[in-house]
């Protein structure tokens, strides 16, 4: 797996961490922590990656940095 841009925000209607990866559009996940969303959007760019790949369908380039906010 490559190095996408992972952001993660505070959401305060969904009380929950958010985590969206720019690079990968509609791949996002959420947690209860931080380290929660950050695990499960792992998971969720993994499992996004491999259904591409198992359906022949393009997987974009990572721009090279992985930046986290919060």
């Amino acid at each position: 797996m490559g190095k996408y841009e992972i952001i993660i925000y505070w959401s305060e209607e969904d009380n929950l961490f958010i985590a969206e990866v720019p690079e990968l559009p509609g791949c996002c996940a959420h947690g209860d922590s931080y380290e929660t969303a950050l695990k499960n959007i792992e998971e969720a760019i993994r499992l996004l990656i491999d259904t591409a790949i198992a359906y022949g369908d393009m997987v974009p380039e990572p721009r090279g940095k992985r930046l986290v906010f919060a």
